[in-house]
């Protein structure tokens, strides 16, 4: 039988640490048509948790994501333009975009066949058309996510997964891998072609090496040179320190695509690097999101910027199929309790890790 109450983290309101609250009576999510409820296994940490809480989000900020920013939250909290979508959160809010866990009920309209299936929660849920990119809500930002005992979601979301793999590494995929291979999907990447990936060692970075590899591309990563051999295990051929001009290492005009989570002050550089016709992908912006960009490099070179987020229906089904045939493999770098979540952030931030670090509930 499912409980009424739950363990969970509750997101009281922006700011900083303080606004991540544990309970251990928060009402469990009724069930909806078209819907299921998932037994959370594990669930990912994510720049977006991060940015969400402290309000990154609005347009007022021009800051990355720092250490400070995240322990004391940002001037924007009470700006009108802080969620995800550029509206108001709701809170309290329970925050968490990836989950791996066990369907044990469903809403009308859903087989009861599924509970008891091990899933996947896709994290951009498509209330609309699949391509009405205005429907597009995301999974812990504008509806109650992965950080807690159960999370309701909709059943076309939960992707049936079978694999070896443990709940927590199941867990270090859906955003990270999900948000770069939908970069290296718009951005078109095929075999033979050279891709810069920037943030490398992070979650979303490390997954774009991978893929980016898987797809037959000549993969250079930006990242400390520390973690050059993880990387070079990934698929990485080359790797540059954070401080190098790509365009001073490599040669102008000498990569075909970007896959950039970065941006900040490498912005200008990773535009002279790309070859003419090349493409630029950005699904993050964590050294500052406003950016200098000469014009005359954009159009003079006939380059094609492209920003992304919701994801293309074929990725995230596409990730299940390679991850269940063992295509590419998870990174999990640190596991901690649900409970024990702000010093997850914190080793997050310090970005000594490659790959993910993942939050288990606790056993009931």
């Amino acid at each position: 039988m499912t409980p009424t109450t739950m363990f969970a983290v509750l997101l009281t309101g922006h700011g900083g640490y303080d606004r991540l609250e544990w309970r251990e009576d928060v009402p469990v999510p009724v069930v909806r048509d078209d819907e299921v409820l998932i037994r959370v296994g594990a669930a990912g940490v994510n720049n977006t948790d991060i940015n969400t809480r402290t309000a990154w989000y609005s347009r007022a900020v021009t800051e990355g994501t720092t250490a400070a920013g995240a322990a004391s939250g940002l001037d924007a909290a009470r700006a009108a333009d802080s969620g995800w979508t550029g509206t108001p959160l709701a809170f309290p809010r329970i925050q968490g975009a990836d989950a791996c866990g066990r369907i044990v009920e469903v809403g009308r309209g859903v087989a009861r066949s599924r509970i008891g299936e091990r899933v996947l929660v896709e994290p951009v849920f498509r209330t609309a058309a699949a391509h009405d990119l205005r429907s597009a809500i995301y999974f812990g930002s504008e509806c109650d996510g992965a950080f807690a005992e159960f999370a309701r979601v909709p059943a076309r979301h939960a992707h049936r997964i079978d694999s070896s793999l443990d709940d927590a590494e199941l867990a270090s995929f859906p955003c990270a891998y999900s948000a770069a291979e939908n970069m290296l999907t718009r951005a078109g990447v095929g075999a033979g072609e050279t891709v810069l990936v920037t943030g490398a060692s992070g979650g979303v970075g490390s997954a774009a090496v991978q893929l980016a590899r898987r797809r037959g591309a000549n993969v250079v990563a930006i990242a400390d040179p520390a973690k050059a051999a993880d990387l070079a295990r990934l698929g990485a051929a080359r790797t540059l320190a954070r401080d190098a001009n790509p365009a001073d290492a490599l040669g102008p005009e000498s990569v075909d695509v970007v896959i950039d989570v970065v941006g900040g002050r490498t912005f200008a550089s990773l535009l002279d690097v790309l070859v003419r016709g090349g493409r630029y992908a950005t699904a993050g912006a964590i050294a500052g999101p406003v950016v200098e960009l000469d014009l005359r490099t954009l159009y003079l070179k006939d380059l094609r910027l492209l920003g992304c987020t919701v994801l293309e229906p074929e990725v995230f089904p596409n990730l299940v199929g390679a991850i269940e045939r063992g295509e590419i493999r998870p990174l999990v770098a640190a596991r901690y309790p649900l409970s024990q979540i702000v010093d997850a952030q914190r080793a997050f931030l310090e970005k000594r890790h490659v790959g993910k670090i993942v939050l288990v509930p606790p056993a009931r």
